[in-house]
């Protein structure tokens, strides 16, 4: 391999085996609800045995150096791919060839045992990836700061938060000092600070020529992290190239798709999204917005039965992942007594006043008194379009009253005095 190429695929691919194949006991666990279910099973029925590609015929290189975004929608074939390339897991059929160090940090726990401390985690998990015991001790200190579960790192990991768990094995990987580092939607879990840590140190590989491949749902982070991004459909690469266009055909996508962060099966939900659209006041469809513009929101939906008051939630989520504004019927003191088979659900939104920037729409069904979801989709994105209000007015902007009055008389003493020191 090129001396420059740190990653090759060559027709990478990955098939699984849909239900329980008889007979295949890896333990007694295994054997006992084999058994058992034989018997619940009624006379005739057999195991399915169907197959499913999460991959397939993936081929690309990646240059030493390179930070390459990995994006798709859920059940691309993304996280496969990354286990793919750090060994977890093997390819069904064609290869890849990595020269260099790999540090991956994947699934939340991955490589931890819940039952031992985070202390004794670091070790486990450092030697996973390839460090001397040794290795550990002497960064052992800087990997519990960067983490910032200090307090906690001699408690059993079993009772740590998502976010502590993420933190704590980002911090080993990231003090492996790898050549080539994985993520997996490492961004998703944990607070903005971390966040901004993680980037501040994913550039600092960068600066030392490190490589990177980064799964995110984030689109920001992959405008922030990567030049390039590989985009994936249904387990197949159909874009390699500019980050920009990756995003675009991303967000053509992504309308109507469930939210990143889901993991009920859309197919089971009460409630579904037929349509989502974005209207000015004309009625007209569109994509870009004037500051102080009005938009109408409408919301085509269907359900499998009657729903009783439901909860329509729409949220406007800027393009670095802030969540700007909601709005709730709910909270509106609008109900919705029962919404049974198809229908329309219309939002007019007052004058926007969010700052210039791309936003996405994610609407939510919810049950009365926002408890159990319903429904999660993704409803496009919108750019509202300002001159001057940008980030650096936060999230909006509405004006103020000013007050003005010149004087030439002396300043009061304690604020002369002040004004001296």
């Amino acid at each position: 391999m090129s001396q420059d190429i740190a990653i090759r695929a060559e027709g990478l691919g990955k098939r699984y085996q849909l239900g329980v194949a008889r007979h295949r006991h890896n333990s007694l666990r295994d054997l006992l609800a084999d058994r058992l279910g034989a018997l619940l099973r009624p006379s005739g029925s057999q195991h399915a045995t169907k197959t499913f590609w999460a991959l397939k015929e993936a081929s690309f290189e990646i240059r030493q150096g390179e930070n390459v975004g990995i994006i798709g929608l859920n059940g691309a074939g993304k996280s496969t791919l990354l286990k793919i390339l750090s060994r977890i897991v093997e390819p069904t059929e064609g290869r890849a060839r990595i020269d260099g160090r790999v540090g991956a940090l994947l699934e939340v726990g991955t490589g931890f045992h819940g039952e031992l401390t985070g202390r004794e985690n670091v070790f486990l998990y450092g030697s996973i990836l390839g460090m001397s015991k040794d290795e550990v001790r002497r960064k052992f200190d800087a990997i519990v700061e960067f983490s910032g579960v200090s307090e906690f790192i001699d408690t059993p990991v079993k009772r740590y938060s998502s976010g502590m768990y993420v933190r704590l094995a980002f911090a080993v990987a990231a003090h492996l000092e790898p050549e080539i580092l994985l993520l997996d939607e490492v961004l998703a879990v944990g607070d903005l600070t971390f966040q901004r840590k993680c980037i501040e140190f994913a550039k600092e590989l960068q600066r030392k020529d490190a490589t990177i491949l980064f799964v995110s749902h984030n689109m920001f982070s992959i405008k922030t992290m990567c030049e390039r991004v590989i985009y994936l459909k249904q387990g197949k690469i159909i874009y390699d190239g500019p980050t920009e266009g990756g995003i675009a055909l991303y967000e053509q996508d992504s309308p109507l798709s469930a939210v990143p962060w889901v993991r009920d099966d859309p197919s089971q939900w009460p409630v579904r999204l037929t349509e989502v659209a974005l209207l000015d006041a004309s009625g007209a469809r569109r994509t870009v917005f004037d500051f102080g513009e009005p938009m109408t929101v409408r919301l085509g939906y269907e359900t499998r039965g009657p729903v009783q008051e439901p909860n329509f939630i729409v949220a406007m989520i800027r393009s670095d992942g802030v969540a700007c504004c909601n709005f709730s019927n709910e909270a509106d003191e609008v109900t919705f007594r029962e919404v049974d088979g198809r229908g329309v659900v219309e939002l007019k939104i007052p004058p926007l006043k969010l700052i210039s920037e791309t936003y996405t729409v994610s609407v939510f069904v919810r049950e009365k008194g926002f408890q159990k979801l319903l429904c999660a989709q993704v409803g496009g994105t919108f750019h509202v379009r300002h001159h001057l209000y940008d980030m650096h007015f936060g999230v909006f902007h509405e004006p103020a009253q000013w007050r003005w009055e010149q004087t030439r008389e002396p300043l009061p003493a304690p604020l002369e005095q002040e004004a001296q020191s």
